[in-house]
């Protein structure tokens, strides 16, 4: 089986239909080479052929000829951005892939390489470069054909910069400077069917299950292997095993918003579950649905204002007094425009302390809203000097808090995240922001 990911499939049901497809055997002999998915119960999970990174840090998973960007990403035609791939139609799926991340190799530094049987492409920026696809066995001497998974290993994390192979129970450790195969053999892991090098670890995927593992010896330290839909997707229900604290701490999707109240409580929302971090730094985890009944789930923002929290989803805002239970106030949800003054939905939204000011982004702007007059409108609108993307933001005791992805970023001030010239420097959000250990 390959990596489970819950992915929303009525896009790729879509595509499907329209290229009347049929369903690839392991090796991806297509009955047709636009070959479909069925209509699969979100979260029940996609089995996924390859994962690898593109050049920006995004999570590129494969599966038939569909191609999934992110955690969440709806499915599109993998031809769409790497059209070469549909030139071979005798050639299966994407065994593996990896992106070649080696500094000291300046002519595949920044590849993307994939594996279709016998086959290996290597791309640059979307483009393929010359002479590819070539022989597996011309590129890399002594690895199989028909892979399972493969893998990027720069120094230190190998003793020398290495992509490894998999194939059923072998394993290859391929050295890029001299091209000489090493066969080990990691006794504590299952055979890996996708292998994933994200934010510097080292993920071996196998069925439902997913492991972490040191790429020297093939060692799993702590708790695993761990449900994979637990962590790397958006999902309502978990395992019953599972502990729920952990997984939104350690999550890999990104957050959808993020706010601190005055009293200094942290609150960090993503999908239906919600991170609460009191003063003391102790945490709790619930449901949006539990804690706010009227939004169910997914916000896209939040921001909190003289002991209220503000919580927009799409085009409407939801109004609750802080407090244990937070109070849904009578005249809410209303349309964003007509409480802000500024269309929604919105992408983030932060007021800093003493001030009266909602600093809201959307469409790469960072928009101006006094909340201590009515009506309120946009008092100014000011491009993003540094970052073009926002998934939360918050401000607090240390500063602006700017969430993209995986990372966030600390500036010292709102006028300085919109006008700064020089990136600060980028942290994780699920260890330096959410306290996870691992």
């Amino acid at each position: 089986m390959k990596l489970l990911l819950c992915l929303c499939l009525a896009f790729a049901l879509t595509l499907a239909q329209d290229h009347h497809g049929q369903k690839d055997d392991h090796h991806g002999h297509h009955g047709d080479h636009h070959g479909g998915a069925n209509l699969i119960d979100c979260c029940k999970g996609v089995e996924m052929d390859a994962a690898t990174e593109n050049e920006e840090g995004i999570p590129y998973f494969f599966k038939g000829q569909f191609l999934y960007k992110g955690f969440s990403g709806k499915a599109e035609l993998s031809n769409e951005s790497f059209a070469e791939l549909d030139d071979h139609h005798h050639l299966g799926h994407v065994d593996a892939a990896f992106r070649m991340h080696f500094k000291d190799d300046p002519t595949h530094h920044n590849r993307i390489f994939f594996f279709l049987d016998n086959k290996v492409f290597a791309y640059y920026q979307h483009k393929l470069e010359e002479g590819y696809p070539k022989d597996i066995s011309e590129v890399f001497p002594g690895i199989p054909d028909h892979l399972d998974a493969a893998v990027e290993c720069p120094e230190p994390d190998c003793d020398e910069d290495s992509v490894i192979f998999f194939k059923e129970d072998e394993i290859y450790h391929f050295n890029i400077k001299d091209k000489k195969v090493h066969e080990k053999t990691f006794k504590n892991m299952p055979n890996c069917t996708v292998a994933f090098r994200f934010l510097d670890h080292y993920y071996c995927f196998h069925g439902h299950k997913f492991s972490k593992f040191d790429p020297k010896t093939g060692e799993v330290h702590g708790k695993y292997p761990k449900e994979t839909r637990d962590y790397f997707v958006r999902c309502p229900k978990f395992s019953d095993d599972s502990d729920h604290l952990e997984r939104e701490r350690c999550s890999h999707v990104h957050l959808d918003a993020i706010t601190s109240d005055d009293a200094g409580n942290i609150y960090a929302f993503r999908g239906h579950h919600f991170i609460r971090e009191d003063p003391d730094k102790n945490m709790t985890v619930d449901t949006i649905e539990n804690a706010f009944k009227e939004l169910h789930s997914d916000v896209d923002a939040v921001f909190s204002y003289q002991d209220h929290l503000y919580m927009i989803k799409d085009d409407q805002i939801y109004v609750y007094r802080v407090g244990e239970p937070h109070t849904h106030l009578d005249g809410y949800p209303k349309p964003v425009k007509e409480e802000l003054g500024i269309e929604g939905p919105i992408e983030a939204a932060f007021v800093c302390a003493d001030h009266h000011i909602v600093h809201i982004i959307k469409d790469e702007h960072m928009y101006e809203v006094d909340m201590s007059v009515t009506p309120r409108v946009v008092k100014a609108q000011v491009p993003l000097s540094l970052l073009k993307k926002v998934d939360a933001a918050m401000c607090g005791p240390q500063g602006v808090t700017v969430v993209v992805g995986n990372h966030f970023y600390r500036f010292a001030s709102p006028m300085i995240f919109v006008a700064g010239r020089m990136m600060p420097r980028q942290h994780r959000v699920s260890r330096e922001l959410l306290g996870c250990d691992h």
